[in-house]
């Protein structure tokens, strides 16, 4: 990971209790990324400084994670996905009773815009597996899959078996509805010229109205932790009158782009 500052700390804490440990590599944050996830005390977490890499050697840092990874199941985890207690303990329990019969599982998720309250509508997803499309992921593989191993360009990287099919394609995948919060499309570092600095990060931010989460929401519990230091921003701000007035121009142009990238999976 790399300048994740904003939302590093709720996507380690949401799944550090359910798994037995969790390997972070940073990549050459110049934020706050760092000091943030060094403020996290467990022996569950196994973190590193690694040199930063371009977009091309990405499957070569997954492939080298996996190769450090000895439990039979791993769950993929990035610096913008916080998840539920209930979820993350969903795909524990699946993978407890199933889990010498499946290659991996998929999750549905949320996937923000503007701020902590609005999401994405089902209209502008971009995954597809199976032939479903939708705001969903392979979240969790099994690692005993034979020839397991990561490839693929960034934003459609993924993990492949000993005869070059993705973990996606195999019929042994399952689906869990146990979502996450997918954070991807906001400000994930401290500015928008931190998130530059990462590859392809620029074009993740989205001017998007989207759908109004209800009253009655409630958010991971991560969120409300009291053992939240200075440090950690705060995940609360709402997007300003200037972003949601550029996203209501903006909505055409949106509109007509999606009908023309209709066929295209991941970003």
């Amino acid at each position: 990971m790399q300048n994740e500052e904003r939302f590093v700390w709720y996507a380690i804490n949401s799944v550090i209790d359910a798994l037995d440990k969790i390997l972070v590599w940073d990549l050459g944050s110049t934020d706050r990324t760092v000091e943030i996830i060094s403020t996290i005390k467990s022996d569950k977490l196994v973190f590193e400084k690694r040199e930063p890499v371009g977009v091309e050697e990405f499957p070569r840092v997954r492939q080298e994670m996996l190769a450090e990874t000895k439990s039979d199941w791993f769950l993929i985890l990035d610096g913008d996905e916080v998840w539920w207690e209930e979820s993350i303990g969903q795909v524990v329990e699946t993978v407890q009773s199933q889990g010498d019969k499946l290659a991996g599982i998929v999750n549905p998720n949320f996937s923000l815009v503007g701020d902590m309250f609005h999401y994405q509508s089902e209209e502008g997803a971009r995954y597809e597996i199976q032939g479903r499309k939708g705001h969903f992921n392979m979240r969790a593989v099994n690692r005993r899959t034979a020839g397991l191993h990561a490839a693929g360009r960034h934003g459609q990287q993924g993990y492949f078996d000993g005869q070059g099919m993705a973990v996606q394609d195999l019929p042994s995948l399952k689906w869990v509805e146990a979502p996450y919060l997918h954070l991807t499309h906001l400000a994930r570092s401290e500015s928008r010229e931190k998130d530059a600095e990462v590859a392809k990060r620029k074009g993740k931010f989205k001017y998007e109205l989207g759908e109004e989460f209800p009253r009655d929401f409630y958010f991971p519990e991560v969120f409300f932790r009291l053992d939240r230091l200075e440090i950690v921003p705060t995940p609360w701000e709402r997007r300003s009158w200037s972003f949601a007035m550029k996203s209501r121009l903006i909505e055409p142009a949106r509109w007509l782009k999606r009908q023309v990238m209709r066929g295209k999976s991941g970003y």
